[in-house]
């Protein structure tokens, strides 16, 4: 199995550290500590941070940890009104999206945290957020079964008093799990998945439904490969669905159902969390349970297993690279630059990254030192320099 050495799992817990392994080896990275971060709550946000919702189990209190690349600690928390567990950013890093349990989309300003807005867009909790690939379209799912479409632009909008959505539709009898939108903008093909044991295809340009295929268990998470052509969902029971994302519009349903197959080996748990990496060639899939597994989808066989630290998995992500230039998207586009600088320095061991610091600090000491020599040097040229010229003086008179 190959793989570019760019890719960096990131894996959030509702009761543990968030994680990051390369996506190629396995190798444990770092972690970054300080959050309980719940379904769907991890974000990458500009090229050198990650973002995470947190809600503190002592006292209930909802925040955003931001966390860069080079400390496991948050350094800084954006205080939310309510509690919050999907999030999602838009493409420079500037803004962030946090689905409320009240039904709110909260609209942040980053990385002062400022709120912007809070619309009451959905009747019960929402589930999920995400953003289409031209960044236009705000997608969000709740527990009502409802996907709602809005304009980014609007959302932004602080002067716009208006609540109109661009489109809301009654997508699931059941809460909704994940959703994912692929390529083309205004036109891409979303998928929805449920606890109504559905995955339904949406074309989001006219609201219309595509397809649905229903499943024998309820759907916890669903991705695309990087062309379109080939879904996976996961299930509650452990399993891994896969199937073609388009057909024959002539077929049947029974017959769309039939081309779903499931891979042989199943986790113990639900499955919460699809991935693809290395250009489709590979897919990493979690389970509520902490396991990681990677796919060779050559020969559908689990080939390698992360997650030895974690007693559950909240959330998973991709990072294709942090930095690089060029492009709309080159501020975020985790796949398609150079890891740049920060990206190399994650990839450091953490005890090489803490010698580092200890060797930044004994560095600062030295300068300080030398500043204050330098400056002792300064004292003493001065005073010789007046006693020279006193001593000039008197040789003229």
């Amino acid at each position: 199995m190959t793989s570019s050495p760019q890719e960096i799992l990131l894996v959030s817990s509702p009761d543990g550290p968030i994680m990051a392994y390369n996506a190629s080896t396995g190798t444990t990275l770092t972690h970054f500590s300080g959050s309980h971060c719940p379904r769907r709550g991890l974000a990458h946000v500009g090229k050198t941070m990650i973002a995470a919702s947190h809600i503190s189990p002592a006292t209930a209190s909802a925040s955003i940890c931001l966390y860069n690349w080079w400390s496991s600690t948050a350094f800084y928390h954006l205080p939310m009104p309510e509690p919050v567990a999907p999030i999602t950013t838009t493409a420079d890093g500037s803004f962030l999206f946090a689905g409320g349990i009240s039904g709110h989309i909260h609209a942040l300003s980053l990385p002062s945290g400022d709120l912007l807005r809070s619309l009451p867009i959905h009747r019960k909790p929402v589930t999920c957020l995400t953003i289409n690939d031209d960044g236009s379209l705000l997608i969000s799912g709740g527990d009502d079964g409802l996907i709602t479409v809005l304009p980014v632009l609007q959302l932004l909008d602080v002067n716009d008093s208006t609540q109109s959505t661009f489109h809301q539709i009654s997508a699931h009898s059941l809460s909704i799990t994940a959703i994912i939108s692929g390529v083309g903008g205004y036109n891409s093909t979303t998928v929805s998945c449920s606890l109504d044991c559905t995955c339904k295809f949406w074309n989001l340009a006219n609201g219309t439904q595509l397809r649905t295929i229903q499943f024998p268990c309820p759907i916890w998470s669903v991705t695309m490969d990087p062309i379109d052509w080939v879904f996976y969902a996961g299930g509650s029971n452990g399993q891994v669905h896969v199937g073609a994302l388009k057909v024959n519009r002539r077929k049947q349903s029974s017959r769309d159902e039939a081309e779903v197959v499931a891979l042989s080996q199943e986790h113990c748990g639900a499955v919460t969390g699809l991935v693809i990496t290395n250009e489709g060639r590979n897919l990493v899939t979690a389970s509520e349970d902490g396991v990681i597994w990677v796919w060779e989808m050559t020969s559908r066989k689990v080939v390698r297993v992360l997650g030895k630290e974690l007693t559950s998995v909240s959330d998973l992500m991709l990072a294709k690279g942090v930095g690089g230039s060029g492009g709309v998207h080159s501020a975020v586009e985790w796949g398609h630059s150079g890891l740049g600088f920060a990206g190399r320095e994650i990839c450091r061991p953490l005890r090489e990254k803490k010698d580092m610091e200890k060797w930044l600090a004994v560095v600062e000491q030295d300068r300080k030192r030398a500043m204050d020599v330098l400056e002792g040097a300064f004292g003493t040229y001065g005073k010789l320099l007046t006693l020279f010229l006193k001593e000039v003086k008197g040789m003229k008179k």
